[in-house]
């Protein structure tokens, strides 16, 4: 079976890194594309295609119509993914 022309440009760190950002709640489908160029149509590729069948359903399930994965449905004022205190020192 021949594989999609974006999986010819992604490294396997590329696509272990998507399969991270997809997992993750907070991270925007557009954040993705804006990373690697690809869209939501595409990360679910890579997503049926890396992980299990089981996994697969259960994040389907999560992400879709969440509107922390999409940028247009967020609120307006969240500007970023990342909690501001994420990664500080003196927590």
């Amino acid at each position: 079976m021949k594989q999609p022309e974006t999986d010819y440009a992604l490294s396997a760190a590329d696509v272990s890194r998507i399969v991270e950002m997809a997992w993750e709640d907070r991270t925007p489908f557009e954040a993705i594309k804006t990373q690697f160029g690809i869209g939501e149509p595409e990360v679910i590729k890579v997503m049926r295609r890396n992980v299990s069948a089981g996994a697969f359903r259960r994040w389907r399930a999560r992400v879709s119509g969440r509107r922390t994965k999409h940028a247009s449905l967020r609120q307006p004022g969240v500007s970023r993914h990342q909690s501001s205190t994420h990664n500080k020192a003196n927590r």
